[in-house]
């Protein structure tokens, strides 16, 4: 039985309906991808299901007990509310007290007999509302999420103010939960996380998503919003696929049919006298029928057809990095004797968690920023663009086209002249479209016109800072494949692990403890390889333990440190030359990794030097922790 019924839902807003008399049947504990390209009113569709506005007609129908909670595409504001605050918001009934006992518990003094009474009597009014479920609930959802209970939500960034939202979503554990693109803006450890949450999530989800690894992991149901009409396909994000064009093929072919026989019908109606005697009125009557039908007739969109203005080839070595180090003051160094060659082609992604330092490197690499040490080369012949995730190179106030040609009304692409409107048609912008303010688009649509602003630049050097979030899947296929054709050099700060498998040639990850790695491949090429890393040092470190001998019992302070054998003296001596040959052998093995040409050679090749490189880390590991114990006796 359904949970949730949309019967015969009509929305409007301008020339065409965004919900055409939808119907819907929502079931329990189903997980429902909803896709369909920016502008087309998804996120007005999950609006409308949590009671935000109403449809013009037709019923939402559902029980009264469900509870429905959405996490919005918009961050939340800031302001003075503490990160526990905004989690427990919406907890009407409890928040008030347990925002009490929470201030109360953190105090670190002034723990008197009034204190002691205030807080017993605070524990007798949540336990009579069985308010400590809901206590727990929020500190789960707090640790789950690694938030800073106390900070205030003014001091956050974008990352872990979207993860405050989508807290303060879960921790109300809905019927129906409401995710409007909940991968934006979170790391990846919190994406994989979040997988976890919501394919052991007891009730039902709805989720919009531009994530494909998101969507082929956890949905139990696609359905896709086209032109008003909502249509379910099975959940293999693949079978979606073949489906939908053989659909868009039908499509074709009836309109096809449908245009061939109103023009012969358009042609008989012109002969005049025929078609006004009595017994063709029928004939007239069905043309007019024929003719509205047309009308009303809503085309298939053309796919965008995304075009990069490329500038001069640039050097063969487009930026150098040696030995860089940068902190800022005051600071932990983010980045430490960091080193690296980028090459012209090359498709450079840069992941890892929120705060560890991704957007310093990508500034750095720039030369927006200058290294505390080492040095950054750039060819002189560079030329950057470069796409903001917080889309600041909009300008809010001014039209679409006006952002774009900058009062101009053409723009010169690859060498050719264009009309601004016709250019912005390639990135799926009607001409209506073309002439309304930026702010009004959709988040989608705002992230296609910065593309759009990007793109019209000349430029060999691209810098992108998250370019997929809020894009519809199918602009992503399309810009996937405009980079991978692109000659010129990309570097991408991205979470979405498909979008990065597709595209990187090179992943620099930002790994645990401060150290950044340098991988040849995607994001799953780098998985793999941490994870056999993290084999090899268990696999060291056991080695290691086996190698130590029993201590002998500690009589007293003088016996406690048994001095080095003859064979030990010897090792250790040698120990520190095997070490520096081990690790000149591993910076060799990643210098040739780094090369451009490397990820091209046969794959049994690429393998043998990953598995020699992991290896020689592995010996030097055990080496390291073998002088640490020696020198510590000597």
């Amino acid at each position: 039985m359904p949970i949730l019924t949309l019967k015969n839902i009509y929305f409007s807003v301008g020339q065409f309906p965004l919900l055409d008399k939808v119907n819907l049947d929502i079931h329990p504990k189903e997980r429902i991808a909803l896709i369909g390209r920016n502008g087309e009113g998804k996120s007005t569709l999950l609006r409308m299901l949590s009671g935000k506005i109403s449809p013009e007609s037709g019923e939402i129908l559902k029980p009264s007990y469900v509870r429905i909670s959405r996490l919005a595409q918009e961050l939340p504001e800031v302001g003075d509310m503490t990160v526990y605050e905004a989690v427990s918001d919406g907890l009407s009934d409890l928040r008030d007290l347990l925002l009490q006992y929470h201030h109360l518990t953190a105090q670190l003094e002034g723990h008197d007999e009034a204190w002691m009474n205030q807080v017993h009597d605070l524990q007798k009014k949540i336990e009579h509302l069985d308010g400590w479920q809901i206590q727990l609930r929020i500190e789960k959802v707090i640790q789950a999420l690694s938030l800073p209970a106390d900070a205030k939500m003014s001091a956050l960034s974008g990352g872990w103010r979207r993860r405050v939202a989508l807290g303060a979503a879960l921790v109300q554990e809905p019927d129906i939960l409401l995710l409007d693109e909940p991968t934006n803006h979170l790391d990846l450890a919190a994406i994989q996380w979040l997988e976890g949450l919501l394919l052991n999530y007891p009730k039902t989800i709805i989720f919009i998503t531009h994530d494909r690894a998101l969507l082929r992991k956890i949905a139990t149901r696609i359905v896709e919003l086209d032109r008003g009409k909502l249509t379910s396909f099975p959940p293999e994000y693949d079978v979606y696929l073949q489906r939908k064009e053989q659909m868009m093929m039908e499509e074709e072919r009836h309109n096809a049919l449908f245009d061939k026989k109103l023009s012969d019908e358009e042609q008989w109606i012109r002969q005049g006298v025929k078609a006004r005697r009595t017994r063709n009125e029928g004939r007239v009557r069905a043309l007019i029928a024929l003719r509205e039908e047309r009308s009303q007739r809503r085309t298939i969109k053309e796919k965008p057809k995304f075009e990069i203005n490329e500038a001069i080839t640039s050097g063969k070595t487009v930026i150098q990095a040696e030995n860089v180090f940068f902190g800022y003051p005051g600071r932990k160094a983010l980045i430490k004797d960091f080193s690296f060659t980028i090459q012209r082609g090359d498709k450079i992604a840069i992941v890892g968690q929120n705060g560890t330092g991704k957007t310093t490197l990508v500034k750095l690499l720039m030369g927006l920023l200058e290294p505390t040490a080492g040095t950054i080369k750039h060819s002189p012949k560079n030329q950057v663009a470069f796409f903001d995730q917080n889309r600041e190179h909009l300008v809010p106030e001014a039209t679409v086209m006006e952002n774009v040609a900058e009062g101009d009304d053409q723009i010169e692409i690859q060498g050719r002249t264009k009309h601004v409107i016709g250019y912005l048609g390639d990135f799926l912008f009607s001409p209506a479209k073309c002439r309304m303010l930026a702010k009004t688009l959709s988040g989608g649509e705002q992230n296609r016109l910065m593309l759009a602003k990007l793109f019209s630049k000349t430029a060999n050097l691209l810098v992108l800072d998250e370019p997929t979030n809020d894009l519809d899947i199918e602009s992503l296929d399309v810009l996937e494949t405009l980079l991978l054709n692109y000659q010129g050099t990309v570097i991408i700060i991205s979470h979405d692990r498909e979008f990065i498998d597709n595209i990187a040639t090179h992943c620099i990850a930002f790994e645990k403890g401060g150290q950044i790695s340098i991988n040849v491949g995607g994001y799953t090429d780098w998985l793999e390889r941490r994870e056999q890393f993290e084999k090899n040092q268990a696999k060291a470190s056991q080695q290691t333990k086996n190698h130590k001998t029993t201590k002998p019992v500690e009589t007293n302070k003088a016996t406690a440190k048994s001095k080095l054998s003859f064979n030990e003296q010897r090792e250790l001596s040698t120990l520190l030359s095997s070490i520096e040959k081990l690790e000149a052998t591993i910076k060799q093995l990643e210098n040739r990794m780094c090369d451009a040409g490397f990820y091209q050679l046969p794959q049994e090749e690429i393998h043998s030097v990953t598995q020699q490189l992991e290896k020689l880390k592995a010996e030097l590991s055990v080496a390291y922790v073998r002088w640490e114990e020696l020198d510590a006796r000597a």
